[in-house]
């Protein structure tokens, strides 16, 4: 476990966090758990809770069900909080904790942050962020290590991009970064967030297809996606997670506001296969 911090100048405590929430809406889901290390400016580290012997995570209880698709990511499920304090007992004494402190974590700024600020607010009390730094890990990861075609150009095949963003360089260079990575990752294998395998990569084009899915949506935006028993359900808005199929037949003037709305034309195809029973 982390004990001392060294080539870090703080001229006041720094906190980096992580929060494990109901979903991933800041206006909308709630905390279930917290881990927060306080990084000293003498070099010293603080976890909380600082009690000896209790583990570094707070559980929170979001007065609120957890919903399965999250439980299966982080872990936490309803039986696990129903006896914990919500977050409006544990906020006095957090907010104390975190006073005078900056704020730091892993895609924080995005996330994180609003949502720990949001759930202050919740409770009434007013989580000033200005004059905090904000330390986001993932920004210093995607500054210094780019996702752009030049980079990758780089990095797998040790060549400059000349000629880039013009359309003929760009795919000849994806092409060469593509065998590079084929020969790269066909032995490979890494953890995701989960600490699940991944990898290899495949050869095999249909294999290869399925590896490339990000996840499995049903059109090409990832508005609508397929759960996991195939069934189409919405990946935005106030039916988040639900059954297309199904709300669509509470609510058929969803349907016609989705249809007249500015949703690309494949979102509508896809929809619209739904409505008619095709999917």
């Amino acid at each position: 476990m982390l004990e001392q911090v060294v080539g870090l100048h703080l001229k006041r405590p720094l906190v980096f966090f992580d929060l494990e929430t109901t979903g991933t809406k800041v206006g909308v889901d709630r905390i279930v758990e917290m881990a927060m290390i306080k990084l000293m400016p003498d070099g010293s580290v603080i976890k909380k809770p600082e009690e000896p012997g209790k583990e570094h995570r707070i559980l929170v209880n979001p007065e609120m069900p957890i919903p399965l698709e999250s439980s299966l990511v982080h872990g936490v499920y309803d039986e696990d909080v129903k006896d914990a304090p919500t977050f409006g007992r544990i906020a006095p004494g957090l907010l104390k904790w975190l006073h005078g402190c900056d704020l730091g974590g892993f895609n924080s700024n995005r996330f994180d942050v609003p949502m720990l600020a949001e759930e202050f607010l919740r409770v009434g009390i007013d989580f000033g962020l200005e004059g905090r730094n904000l330390v986001d890990v993932q920004n210093i990861f995607h500054k210094m290590e780019q996702r752009t075609l030049r980079a990758a150009f780089m990095f797998y095949c040790n060549k400059d991009l000349e000629g880039a963003h013009e359309a003929l360089p760009d795919t000849l260079a994806t092409v060469e970064v593509f065998l590079a990575q084929l020969e790269r990752y066909k032995d490979a294998t890494v953890l995701d967030s989960r600490g699940e395998k991944v990898g290899p990569v495949p050869s095999d084009i249909e294999a290869l297809g399925e590896f490339c899915k990000m996840r499995n949506n049903a059109d090409l935006m990832g508005r609508l996606v397929y759960d996991d028993e195939g069934q189409v359900v919405f990946q935005f808005g106030k039916h988040t997670g639900k059954r297309v199929k199904e709300v669509l037949d509470r609510d058929p003037g969803y349907f016609g506001w989705m249809m007249q709305g500015d949703f690309p034309r494949y979102t509508k195809r896809i929809l619209q296969k739904v409505k008619d029973g095709e999917l």
